[in-house]
């Protein structure tokens, strides 16, 4: 053969030649056959039924086999294997997924447990049978389209008549041949009540319910299309100061995947607990232990930033429309496109089944006359069967007129539905002499009115089948929806700040003589605990300062006054400082904050000119002003060579200002004198009334303005308060508290309670006399059924409480001031009532605390010579 006869001449070669494929043209086919096949066949669910292929094949080899009773799960795959061509452990695995997903399959014995990850037992010892409702939904054999299976042996059916939306019900997941759907599960009921609405016109709406529970935020789901975004998440509870309960797991999570997603972030510092133990049975729990010292709120917030207990799912509603071609759509489209597809279903089975009563009222009508006119006399002189079936014909037409023949003048004949077929002719003459003997005219009536009673209903409802379809929904709502309540909740999930909740699983330390920080330097000085996420802040006496990531060991420059750990956009911190400024040799002060910053980039703290330094610096988290002493030179000229200057005469402004003069004259010391308060004024916090977090958001309710030592009064629904200090990283639940706020030493608490041991409501005011912050007290007795009513910390509480007399419900105003003075915390109070209340509701308005200082007013600018007034560290010179 020549070479040329070898060159390819594209997929195909003339026509007189033998067709050939080369290389090229065999992957391309190839693999786009294959890629056809695991999306079609394999991997992605149609829209008709919801359905992939090896689904579809199980359950109607179950159908097959249903009789009501349970069946061995190995034998139903082996029926399966008739219609799936692949092995036994794919069928397998598929059909305890449908069983797990309690809607079709009705499990018995050990079928795994997804919230464990425990694996079903062998399909040896586990059974099977069609639930209820799948008989009732998902099988009609008279609106199925079939095919030949693989072997060319058996029917199966090409998509089953689902009167459900099955795919937004069970959800799925599969990865194909270049792309891949992740459709979420769907709530029952509100799947039922969604499509309702579509019939009646209206919008729908609809959005994931998982199995496991937990909390989803569906702000950016974007109805479950491609490039939409979920965000769940586990529930997770404070149980006290030592431990916290996983008690719902988020989707697509089990306890052990769970467990090692905590555990590896533990081993990687990023979280600090003790231990971790998984006491999951019916429900989930998982308990996590603490370490001695780790606070339980920022342990839930680390688990949510560092761990599996917070994930993000990217749903992507790919499925086959027309059984050819994979669709980008989104789930209102789906439930659309099905809930259409149930009304056209409906449509059809009425259809036939209006056929079918029609056919039956045909022949019954025929039969009566058939009989009652004793036409099968006529036949027993007919010579052949051709002579009995004309005059059986011509017998029924003396009663009945067919449909195409017109009426006459004084024709009474009865109408037919149809024509007179000779297979109705045949079916008459097979009619047993025991059943014309035993005819009876009155039943055959019934029958007949029975038979027209029904249709009349069928085509009532062809006429009305948008209110028929609506009925199906609710007939699947009451019979099947009871159980099947949602068990995901919604939330919207605010960004946890990393830096704040990881755990402190690093040290820092410091070489200020070589110019080293780090994590590694064990044997230098101790800054603080940090984490290894944080950044260092670093501050050199030449007034160098830099920003930098923590690292084992990182060279930042010699000299260090100030290193410490930097938080991006942190307002409080307030840098105080006195620099000499080496081209004019005056003395300025300055405050600055370092909100942002670019990392291990050097910055100047002054103008730098030759010779500039730092004399004093001071790092204040709160922005306090401290006094410092200034001592000049003895050589100087000033007058006054000794004299104090107040960092609060001077504003906050950004990093690069030049400050304020504090001095023109050559200084000897700087050192500090009197420790300041915050010239920032009260802090403002406010509580997220859905989150519990404290914010400075104003998102909630104000808890009020907090300075330097003030504490947090927390009122607890189980009767106890705690007065602590302030902490941003704690959150509250707000159902368990009657108040929370700034706490004032004049704040009286009134309280009304149930008395367990005395059966009596008792009424008490008291001031707080602990001294302990951050312990809580319990301000009613102990006994197991005393109860907390109320508590306030109104100055003139009025209240409404109300309780049973006999059968009636009886109320009454209280003003507590007057009804009883102040006392110990430790008292009983005094009696208000005999048994227990049924309400108490306080009649004010809702205590506001007051915020006597506006947060972050900036202090007063400080008086210069220029204004006519003179400030601490100004001198005054005398001319002679």
């Amino acid at each position: 053969m020549s070479d040329k006869a070898l060159e390819p001449q594209g997929e195909h070669a003339s026509d007189n030649e033998d067709k050939i494929t080369t290389l090229k043209g065999m992957y391309e086919d190839y693999f786009l056959d294959y890629a056809s096949y695991v999306i079609l066949e394999r991997a992605v669910p149609t829209i008709e039924d919801g359905l992939k292929p090896v689904q579809r094949r199980i359950l109607h080899a179950l159908n097959e086999m249903h009789d009501g009773r349970y069946h061995k799960v190995a034998n139903v795959i082996g029926q399966t294997m008739q219609y799936h061509p692949h092995g036994d452990a794919a069928i397998g695995d598929a059909l305890v997924g449908l069983g797990q997903k309690d809607l079709l399959i009705d499990p018995q014995g050990n079928w795994g447990n997804t919230l464990t990850g425990d694996s079903a037992a062998a399909s040896r010892y586990i059974e099977a049978r069609l639930t209820k409702f799948a008989t009732e939904v998902v099988f009609n054999p008279q609106t199925t389209d079939w095919q030949v299976s693989y072997d060319g042996r058996k029917k199966e059916p090409i998509n089953l008549p689902a009167k459900f939306p099955l795919l937004l019900a069970q959800g799925t997941e599969g990865i194909a041949v270049g792309l891949s759907t992740k459709i979420m599960p769907h709530n029952f009921i509100e799947i039922c009540k969604e499509s309702i609405k579509i019939l009646q016109g209206k919008k729908a709406k609809l959005y994931p319910d998982f199995p496991t529970g937990g909390t989803v935020d569906v702000s950016d789901y974007q109805w479950g299309k491609r490039g939409g975004k979920l965000k769940v998440r586990a529930t997770i509870e404070k149980i006290d100061n030592n431990f916290v309960a996983i008690k719902e797991l988020p989707y697509g999570m089990t306890t052990q995947s769970l467990i090692d997603s905590i555990l590896k972030a533990n081993d990687k510092g990023k979280i600090r607990v003790k231990k971790v133990q998984d006491n999951t049975a019916a429900e989930v729990e998982i308990l996590v232990e603490l370490a001695p010292g780790i606070s339980p709120d920022v342990t839930i917030d680390a688990l949510y930033a560092f761990t599996n207990c917070e994930l993000s799912v990217s749903p992507n509603a790919c499925i086959i429309i027309g059984g050819d071609k994979p669709h980008f759509v989104s789930v209102l489209d789906i439930l659309e496109h099905t809930t259409h597809q149930t009304k056209a279903l409906l449509k059809m089975e009425l259809m036939i089944k209006q056929k079918e009563l029609e056919e039956k009222l045909h022949f019954a009508s025929l039969e009566k006359i058939f009989i009652q006119k004793r036409i099968y006399r006529d036949i027993e002189e007919a010579e052949d069967f051709k002579e009995v079936l004309d005059i059986i014909r011509e017998g029924l037409e003396k009663y009945f007129r067919e449909p195409n023949e017109p009426k006459k003048a004084g024709d009474t004949r009865f109408n037919l539905l149809r024509a007179i077929s000779e297979d109705d002719i045949v079916r008459l003459t097979e009619i047993r002499i025991k059943r014309i003997s035993k005819y009876n005219s009155f039943a055959a009536d019934e029958k007949i009115a029975k038979l027209n009673e029904e249709l009349k209903e069928v085509k009532h409802h062809l006429e009305h089948l948008t209110e028929y379809t609506i009925a199906w929904y609710q007939m699947l709502l009451d019979k099947y929806g009871k159980g099947r309540e949602r068990k995901t909740q919604f939330d919207s999930f605010e960004k946890v700040k990393v830096a704040i909740v990881a755990a402190n699983n690093a040290k820092l330390y410091v070489d200020r003589n070589e110019g080293f920080v780090g994590m590694g330097l064990k044997k230098e000085e101790f800054v603080s605990e940090c984490s290894d996420i944080d950044d260092v802040i670093v501050i050199l006496k030449d007034g160098t300062l830099m920003v930098t990531r923590i690292a084992d060991k990182t060279f930042v420059g010699k000299n260090i006054i100030h290193v410490g750990v930097w938080r991006k956009g942190d307002e409080r911190t307030t840098y105080n400082l006195i620099y000499l400024d080496g081209k004019t040799g005056r003395s300025m002060g300055k405050r600055f904050n370092v909100k942002a910053i670019t990392r291990d980039r050097p910055y100047q703290l002054h103008k730098g000119a030759k010779g500039s330094k730092l004399l004093y610096f001071s790092a204040n988290p709160n922005g306090e002003a401290e006094i410092v002493n200034v001592l000049l030179s003895p050589a100087s000229k000033a007058r006054v060579k000794d004299f104090d200057f107040d960092f609060a005469e001077l504003a906050i402004k950004g990093r690069s200002s030049g400050g304020n003069i504090v001095t023109r004259y050559p200084v000897r010391n700087v050192k500090l004198k009197e420790a300041g308060k915050s010239t920032l004024g009260a802090l403002k916090v406010w509580m997220d009334e859905v989150s519990g977090r404290l914010n400075l958001e104003e998102r909630g309710q104000l808890l009020g303005g907090f300075d330097t030592g003030d504490l947090l009064l927390v009122l607890y629904k189980n009767g106890t308060y705690e007065r602590e200090e302030l902490d941003m990283t704690r959150r509250y639940d707000p159902k368990n508290l009657f108040f929370i706020g700034k706490y004032h030493d004049d704040m009286i608490v009134s309280a009304i309670y149930h008395e367990g041991e005395r059966s009596i409501t008792l009424v008490k005011r008291f001031q707080i006399e602990t001294s302990s912050p951050g312990q809580q007290f319990n301000f009613i007795t102990d006994h197991r059924t005393s109860k907390l009513y109320l508590a306030t910390v109104h100055p003139m509480p009025e209240v409404e409480v109300s309780y049973r007399v006999g059968r009636e419900t009886q109320s009454k105003i209280v003003q507590l001031a007057d009804f009883i003075d102040v006392k110990g915390w430790k008292s009983l109070g005094n009696k208000l009532h005999d048994g227990k209340l049924t309400a108490a509701k306080e009649l004010n308005e809702p205590y506001v605390p007051k915020v006597q200082e506006e947060a972050g007013k900036p202090a007063p600018k400080p008086k210069t010579m220029e204004s006519g007034g003179l400030r601490p560290g100004d001198t005054i010179e005398l001319d002679f």
